[in-house]
């Protein structure tokens, strides 16, 4: 089965780019296109994409608040993909914040875009460490120290989310926890539903913006 992409972006160049470079791959297939993050409701609901490729920045309504109602409004959202032009961009971050799985630079390499649609389609995330890391410095007074204190996190779940943090995957935390790895797994799930994040993008997000992780570490 294709994956079904929709493609929003106020710039119709931006959207032809994309649209040739999706359309290239058999199992991908564009399903709709919209100017404006106002149109992503309908055409989500009409069309019922895996994945949406998300300007950040349109004129009327914006990737964040796009992004915001679809995961408000949609018990299955689509996996949502923020397409920036600078990856420093204040409003990457909310657009994580508000629940997108990653985000690529417009100036990304065809194979980038196409491997990242795959990814997030098969419920794993793209995420940057490095980037992210730059993105949260921006915001490094946005939460207190150690703001996931009532989560309920075990000893064992702080140790690794603080390594999903920085960008550890399962294999390498088992290896660094001296744990196997369905065990690894059984944690990153626990930590995934206690802070109610939707995947470890979003649980990293929530570490770095509630001061637990911080840039330097």
């Amino acid at each position: 089965m294709s994956i079904g992409v929709l493609l929003v972006d106020d710039e119709q160049l931006i959207r032809a780019g994309l649209r040739a470079i999706v359309a290239s791959e058999p199992d991908l297939e564009v399903v709709g296109e919209a100017a404006d993050g106002a149109e992503v409701p309908g055409l989500v609901s009409r069309f019922r994409p895996d994945v949406v490729l998300m300007d950040v920045r349109m004129p009327s309504v914006d990737g964040i608040r796009a992004t915001t109602h679809l995961m408000a409004t949609l018990a299955d959202p689509p996996k949502v993909i923020v397409v920036t032009t600078f990856e420093n961009d204040d409003y990457v971050y909310d657009a994580l914040l508000a629940g997108a799985s990653g985000f690529l630079l417009k100036r990304a390499r065809p194979e980038e875009i196409v491997a990242a649609i795959r990814t997030v389609a098969a419920g794993e995330s793209l995420l940057f460490p490095a980037a992210i890391r730059r993105l949260a410095a921006q915001q490094a007074n946005r939460g207190t120290q150690d703001g996931l204190a009532g989560a309920g996190l075990t000893e064992r779940e702080r140790e690794v989310l603080r390594l999903m943090a920085g960008g550890l995957s399962n294999v390498e935390i088992a290896g660094e926890l001296y744990l196997g790895v369905q065990t690894v797994k059984t944690h990153v799930g626990n930590v995934l539903a206690k802070l109610g994040a939707r995947d470890r993008t979003q649980a990293v997000i929530k570490a770095y913006d509630t001061g637990f992780v911080t840039p330097a570490g």
